[in-house]
């Protein structure tokens, strides 16, 4: 099995053919997928002020669910163009897709696909099969916003420091702060074409990463001391794994945003590659965030169980009881990966 490639020149081409050729009273709907990431939000916004830079004005921005931005992300240029899913164009004349690994991830925008005139996917997720009329689907990536800033480039517009806070906000969240793996040369590289704008790395970090709620850190301590590490799960590499429901969200009066960031306290578990937070989001409904330090590759789980991802970044929605839930994880953490040799390792 070879490793997934990049868009084509021609990708590229039909992309900017599909942007360039959008009439002067065409009408662009930008979609993320649902309970959006800085990568979703940054890349979706950050295109969009470049789209208003060529002239677009028909213009809007949603995501499906509720039409709340995180805490963390609404200091973010662009957030003007945000619409609730219920408003959304039904039929826009282009569509443009960002950092969904799936459409299942558009939950009901995703009939929006077949009634545009063109669907454009922008991803970097190695799981992503291509949903769109042209996908431009790069597993090399750091971040989408690595997709959308290169896209913007051969549109010819030029950064400025909206686009670039949009941008810098997408790539810094989605590499741990420059600290994963993913973190190549060229990530350093674009960071360096987004701080040459004059936008501000530290105010940016500050608000994106180290602020929180005092509720939201109680609400972390008590979840953190639910944790159960699993030494012999994952074929031996270890599973540490924590869970958090709807009443311990209430009983801290904290939204459900602030536990996209549980994951990082659970990762550093040195006895476990392999670290998972299963999230409730309804009666018997959860969703799960999975990652690797490097000996699994989560994203054939998360896969395996309907979600997607990366090879050490994934996650799925699950329904039953949270034993349950962890339950199929466990189950498919020991079924071997194909050919006993992971393709992208």
């Amino acid at each position: 099995m070879s490793a997934p490639t990049g868009p084509s020149e021609a990708d590229w081409a039909a992309a900017v053919a599909a942007v360039r050729q959008l009439p002067p009273d065409g009408r662009v709907l930008l979609i993320c997928h649902v309970n959006p990431d800085g990568d979703a939000l940054g890349s979706m916004l950050g295109f969009g002020l470049g789209l208003r830079r060529l002239g677009v004005r028909r213009m809007q921005a949603t995501f499906p669910g509720p039409p709340e931005v995180p805490e963390p992300f609404r200091g973010l240029p662009g957030l003007e163009l945000l619409v609730p899913a219920a408003d959304a164009d039904p039929q826009p004349d282009l569509v443009i897709c960002f950092d969904a690994a799936s459409d299942s991830r558009l939950g009901d925008l995703a009939d929006r696909l077949t009634r545009a005139g063109t669907a454009l996917v922008l991803d970097h997720h190695a799981s992503n099969a291509g949903f769109g009329d042209v996908n431009l689907v790069d597993p090399a990536a750091a971040a989408t916003s690595v997709v959308a800033e290169e896209l913007l480039a051969r549109l010819g517009v030029p950064l400025d420091a909206g686009i670039a806070e949009c941008l810098y906000v997408a790539l810094s969240t989605d590499t741990g702060s420059f600290r994963f793996d993913a973190t190549t040369p060229a990530v350093h590289e674009m960071a360096a074409r987004l701080l040459a704008t004059g936008i501000r790395p530290g105010e940016i970090s500050r608000r994106v990463f180290d602020s929180r709620p005092f509720g939201a850190v109680r609400l972390f301590g008590e979840v953190l001391g639910r944790a159960r590490l699993e030494p012999a799960a994952a074929g031996g590499h270890g599973l540490v794994w924590t869970y958090a429901t709807l009443d311990d969200l209430a009983r801290h009066e904290q939204r459900p945003y602030v536990l996209e960031a549980l994951i990082d306290p659970v990762r550093c578990t040195a006895e476990a590659d392999v670290s998972c937070v299963v999230k409730q989001t309804g009666p018997d409904e959860w969703a799960v965030s999975l990652r690797s330090k490097g000996a699994m590759d989560v994203s054939r789980v998360a896969v395996a169980l309907g979600g997607g991802g990366h090879r050490l970044a994934a996650g799925f929605t699950s329904r039953g009881t949270v034993d349950e839930v962890v339950d199929r994880i466990r189950a498919e953490l020991a079924v071997p990966a194909a050919g006993g040799v992971d393709p992208q390792g």
